[in-house]
């Protein structure tokens, strides 16, 4: 059994940090002692070495509590999920590598793309064909038609800012591929109706700006705030997706 300091030695994580995750549940003590400290045998250095996988990723405490508490994933579930997280991470990070030394050649500028406008047309037909009718008319109303609306999203998602966005949901999901099949699968009715009320309310602001030129500044703030709400939203629904798959 190690103590809290001694575990902190090994691991570089400080004592307030493994307090605080005994706090939220994250991290139990296997024991304590007489005097009320806390003690930790190997099954709890494995179980923080996961964690600190997932923070590698910016997985916030709380997904990495729901994932870890999810009784469908085992161990080796969890490590091949973030085995293949990481080497969709080292693909990346090679891929940034490759096109900075492009760079010092002089043969190319830097490239983020995770998603090129083909895939990313895929993607908005898949979202269209989901999306509840009342939101789809809204929007089709507001751009003016399907195909203004179309090229608009993937302006939109072509953006850097938007590509960086979708380069940490692919690492989450272990790559391209698996993020793709993820959001082509149905989702629960419970995180649908969520949602569904988020993008309401971002279809509601674009309603309130009906009138404005589809071009506007305030336009295109609005359906960069649609993409980024439902990258969130896939991110969020990853564990029900991995409650599917074991099923």
């Amino acid at each position: 059994m190690r103590t809290v300091k001694e575990l902190s030695g090994i691991t570089g994580i400080s004592v307030r940090t493994l307090h605080y995750y005994d706090e939220i549940g994250l991290l139990t003590p296997t024991a304590k002692s007489e005097a009320g400290y806390r003690l930790y045998d190997d099954k709890a250095l494995e179980t923080l070495q996961q964690i600190l996988f997932f923070r590698e990723f910016d997985i916030s405490l709380k997904e990495i509590k729901s994932i870890m508490d999810n009784p469908a994933l085992d161990k080796n579930q969890i490590l091949q999920m973030q085995r293949e997280m990481l080497v969709a991470k080292k693909a990346r990070t090679e891929r940034l590598i490759a096109s900075i030394d492009d760079i010092l050649r002089g043969e190319n500028k830097m490239d983020f793309t995770i998603f090129n406008k083909t895939e990313i047309s895929e993607m908005f037909q898949n979202m269209f064909e989901h999306m509840p009718e009342n939101m789809r008319q809204i929007a089709i109303d507001e751009f003016g038609g399907v195909e203004q609306w179309r090229t608009h999203y993937i302006e939109t998602l072509s953006s850097e800012k938007m590509q960086k966005t979708y380069a940490k949901i692919v690492e989450w999901y272990g790559g391209k591929e698996s993020y793709l099949n993820v959001i082509k699968k149905p989702i629960g009715k419970e995180v649908a109706a969520s949602y569904d009320k988020r993008l309401d309310a971002v279809l509601q602001k674009l309603a309130d700006k009906r009138g404005c030129p589809v071009d506007a500044f305030e336009v295109r703030e609005i359906v960069a705030e649609y993409g980024e709400g439902a990258a969130e939203f896939f991110a969020d629904a990853v564990e029900s997706f991995y409650q599917r798959s074991d099923s």
